[in-house]
């Protein structure tokens, strides 16, 4: 089956400061703010959240496609998917361009201050999908570029192909009529339970009423799993027991991929939520959103337990 992977792709660079950020602000003094931390070192990680999706699938045996766009420092990305299996022919570089980066500094103290560079993200990566066929295709819209959000709704549902929306992040800046559309028609409707709300506040639907222009509503919830809601029914998914919690940074976008692999072999919404709660679970234990792996006995193990 094709699995289109609708997104972004960044270079997530994360650095360290040894101290404490509240002791370099002088409260009087925040309309001339003028500081500097030295941090010790520099990490760069591959994200985004179609290159997070489809490392998950791939970790499955899957071969998804992405759509997204990367900037002109694409080549490290390319090496990564291709040692990975994972195609990069669909992926559009715009070459006057760098590739979205966030730089994430973070203290002692768990505070963070992030710089987020849109870049290449700022243009539309433009997928056809005219010549697939809707029986054999699965797509997810995820945060990405807003033209290609708003318009592959549109496309899906103009040639039946099922589709999961993600608006994540994204949701405040949609227009709440474009956001009401995106979702309509949509096979899955996915986001945490604050993005939920997000949602029910900015389109003054509530949950009954959008089950009504979609077919099913998943909510993530952290620590404490996930929740699937049907119209006919609400299932509790336990979240897959881990080793250790070490960055749940990504563990959404390992969901996501568990999810669609497992609706693209034609299991049930049930089961397919389980299979993202276990690629969930792999995720935390790893800091960075590409860096975890299991093998087959592992994965199925935990799986089991659910």
């Amino acid at each position: 089956m094709n699995i289109v992977v609708s997104g972004s792709l960044a270079y997530d660079r994360i650095m360290s400061f040894q101290g404490y950020f509240s002791d370099h602000i002088l409260p009087d003094k925040l309309h001339v703010l003028n500081v500097c931390f030295q941090v010790n070192g520099m990490k760069e990680k591959y994200g985004g959240t179609a290159g997070n999706i489809a490392y998950s699938l791939a970790l499955l045996g899957e071969k998804p496609v992405i759509s997204a766009t990367i900037g002109q420092d694409y080549a490290r990305y390319f090496k990564w998917f291709e040692e990975h299996g994972i195609s990069t022919e669909k992926i559009k570089i715009i070459d006057q361009e760098f590739t979205a980066g966030a730089y994430i500094t973070t203290d002692l103290a768990d505070n963070q201050i992030t710089g987020f560079n849109p870049g290449a993200m700022q243009y539309p990566a433009g997928f056809d999908f005219e010549d697939l066929k809707p029986q054999d295709t699965l797509a997810i819209i995820s945060p990405g570029n807003m033209d290609d959000m708003i318009n592959y709704p549109a496309a899906c549902r103009q040639k039946n192909i099922p589709y999961i929306f993600d608006p994540g992040q994204s949701i405040p800046v949609w227009d709440a009529k474009e956001l009401v559309r995106a979702i309509e028609g949509s096979m899955i409707l996915i986001v945490n339970d604050y993005e939920f709300e997000l949602i029910v506040d900015k389109t003054g639907l509530k949950k009954e009423r959008l089950l009504g222009i979609t077919g099913a509503i998943i909510t993530t919830l952290g620590e404490e799993g996930s929740q699937v809601f049907t119209a006919e029914r609400e299932i509790k998914i336990r979240p897959a027991k881990n080793r250790q919690v070490s960055d749940p940074t990504g563990a959404g976008d390992a969901y996501r991929g568990g999810l669609l692999c497992g609706l693209s072999r034609g299991l049930d919404i049930e089961q397919s939520a389980k299979m993202g709660s276990v690629c969930a679970s792999f995720a935390v234990e790893c800091y960075g959103t590409q860096e975890y792996s299991y093998t087959p006995d592992e994965f199925n193990e935990r799986l089991r337990e659910l």
